[in-house]
């Protein structure tokens, strides 16, 4: 997944990264997740007085913090710096310098009178050998850390662990559905890996997002990419988008709702708004036509009309029409014949005609031979009762 000609592909590499890679992220995407592309460092816009503070971001962007500059550190967007961690210092890139940090801090709603990290320096060639390391162990440690969960019976799920850049302390981020007691775990993570442990309890949307995967859209997941903050999805908004509630379509690789679901719900909303209101029947002379549908982009809505003598029928009406049969009714008024007043589709409407080949019958395969059955030959069974039958 990485860009063209880009030749890193794992976080802690050197040299520079060409292709679509700029401002220390790759604008495609797949070098580094949740990429914050720095435009004013590209625009060749110099700070007057430097914000004291940039963004970092370390695991391939799986996760960010926020550090301190002090002179005479002077780093830029795309630089590898060693950052204090106040137990220990990790490595990580620059994402973010200057006024832009300002902005991200306040959508994240994070006060500058905070606690910061001071940054060290810049990284080295050994402290960038030394990462690179620490994530060829994790994959090693995650498939040993679950397998000593198991065997001590705990009720919980390891996503991901993360070493720090020297490699003194490991965090493992689990998602459990209750309070876990993982004391007795923490003691043979200890004795087995020999660093400090930190468990991090983490919900099943930020589990995907760390690991990561394609999605039914056939794209990578948003939450892996590009979405950082996740709301609420409620079945609600399949139902004003006229989805199917099906549970195993409309869910994600995180076993929720899906977060795309929330994209145009509010597009749909406006649109529903122009509608007359679908909440009682409409009467006719010969019966009643109730709602089944609405078709927000041919604006029509679908009703089934069951009259008093006949089969009940689908019968499509324009949303201006539903309005007016509305307002007769409220006048005590009903419309003789709604088979006159449905909306007729066209055979030659230009929007019904297919833009693709019609391949139906052109592509027919071989008849393969069908083979005979064999028929079994009967076996001879022994008479195996005994020739002198007793008396």
């Amino acid at each position: 997944m990485a860009c063209a000609g880009c030749s890193i592909t794992k976080e802690g590499s050197s040299g520079g990264c060409g292709g679509g890679c700029s401002s220390g992220g790759c604008s495609t995407g797949g070098c580094n997740r949740l990429n914050t592309y720095d435009w004013l460092s590209d625009a060749g816009i110099q700070d007057v007085d430097p914000y004291h503070l940039i963004e970092a971001t370390f695991k391939n962007g799986s996760r960010k913090d926020f550090f301190k500059i002090e002179y005479p550190v002077m780093v830029q967007s795309g630089d590898w710096i060693v950052v204090d961690t106040g137990g220990g210092y990790d490595v990580g890139r620059v994402s973010l310098t200057g006024e832009l940090v300002r902005l991200q801090m306040k959508k994240k709603k994070i006060t500058e009178t905070g606690t910061f990290n001071p940054v060290i320096r810049k990284a080295n060639e050994r402290d960038l050998e030394r990462l690179q390391e620490a994530r060829m162990l994790d994959n090693s440690t995650l498939v040993k850390a679950r397998a000593i969960a198991r065997s001590i019976g705990l009720d919980m799920k390891l996503g991901d662990v993360e070493y720090q850049g020297d490699l003194r302390k490991a965090t493992f981020y689990f998602t459990a559905d209750g309070r876990v007691d993982f004391r007795e775990l923490i003691r043979h993570y200890a004795k087995d890996f020999r660093v400090k442990i930190e468990m991090r309890q983490i919900g099943s949307r930020q589990e995907s997002a760390r690991i990561g995967g394609i999605g039914s859209c056939g794209r990578e997941l948003c939450c892996s990419t590009w979405l950082t903050d996740f709301k609420s999805v409620a079945t609600v908004a399949a139902r004003y988008q006229n989805l199917a509630i099906n549970q195993a379509k409309l869910s994600g690789q995180c076993g929720r709702l899906k977060c795309c679901l929330n994209f145009e719900l509010d597009a749909y909303i406006d649109a529903l708004k122009q509608f007359p209101p679908d909440n009682f029947p409409l009467r006719f002379a010969l019966g009643n036509a109730h709602h089944v549908k609405t078709d927000i982009f041919k604006s029509l809505m679908y009703y089934n009309y069951e009259p008093e003598r006949g089969r009940a029928v689908m019968i499509a009406l324009e949303k201006e029409q539903v309005r007016e049969i509305q307002q007769l009714n409220k006048k005590g008024e009903k419309p003789s014949d709604p088979m006159e007043l449905q909306f007729k589709f066209s055979d030659n409407q230009e929007d019904d005609k297919m833009d693709y080949a019609d391949v139906t019958g052109a592509v027919e395969l071989p008849d393969s031979p069908k083979r005979k059955k064999k028929k079994k030959k009967k076996r001879n069974f022994p008479d195996r009762r005994p020739n002198n039958p007793p008396q």
